[in-house]
């Protein structure tokens, strides 16, 4: 009887130990996917249906719909770096770094956040933004009204750009931080 349940037990930690590895193999072959710039790689790592959860707002993505968020965020020209996992019972926490063009423009860059993944049927499920360790959040709202309202009142095309999470309205969020640092070296000419 105690060789049958050390046996139990031993199995149960070695599928235990696999499914936690087969977690954090999805999660490094996510955000592998956003280096590669592949979307049906990250494709294949998340559920039929996603939840991003960043503070109090919360998203809702289909595999399509992702696609989309997808596309916004590589015209940034993201760097992730995964620093580290570490399990917790049914989910795993990810600190990750990332450097872009946007967190430079916000110097916020890199900007280390830790994210709860959660999983169903072995794919993720939703994904939590529990912190960022090292952002400063008054540069951070300091730049980025600065932009807004500048861009508001001299190239009022490309207001509202800060809402549009298409591809679209990260190439306005692109073009505006470049009028912007520009705006300068205008005035000097």
């Amino acid at each position: 009887m105690i060789k049958k349940t050390a046996f139990i037990f031993i199995l149960l930690v070695i599928t235990s130990c696999t499914e936690k590895n087969e977690k954090t193999e999805q999660i490094i072959n996510y955000y592998e996917g956003f280096k590669n710039s592949d979307y049906n790689q990250i494709k294949r790592t998340i559920s039929d249906s996603l939840t991003i959860i960043e503070g109090d707002y919360t998203m809702a993505f289909t595999p399509k719909s992702y696609h989309e968020q997808f596309k916004w965020d590589s015209v940034f020209k993201p760097v992730y770096k995964v620093i580290s996992l570490e399990n917790q019972n049914t989910m795993i926490i990810a600190t990750v770094s990332v450097n872009s063009l946007k967190f430079e423009f916000l110097e916020n860059n890199p900007l280390t956040c830790r994210h709860k993944f959660y999983f169903s049927s072995e794919k993720i499920s939703k994904i939590e933004n529990i912190d960022c360790i090292d952002a400063d959040w008054k540069i951070w709202q300091s730049k980025r009204d600065s932009l807004v309202d500048w861009i508001k009142f001299n190239h009022p095309k490309l207001d509202g750009f800060i809402h549009d999470l298409s591809m679209k309205g990260a190439i306005h969020y692109l073009n505006a931080i470049e009028l912007y640092e520009n705006r300068e070296t205008k005035a000097m000419n």
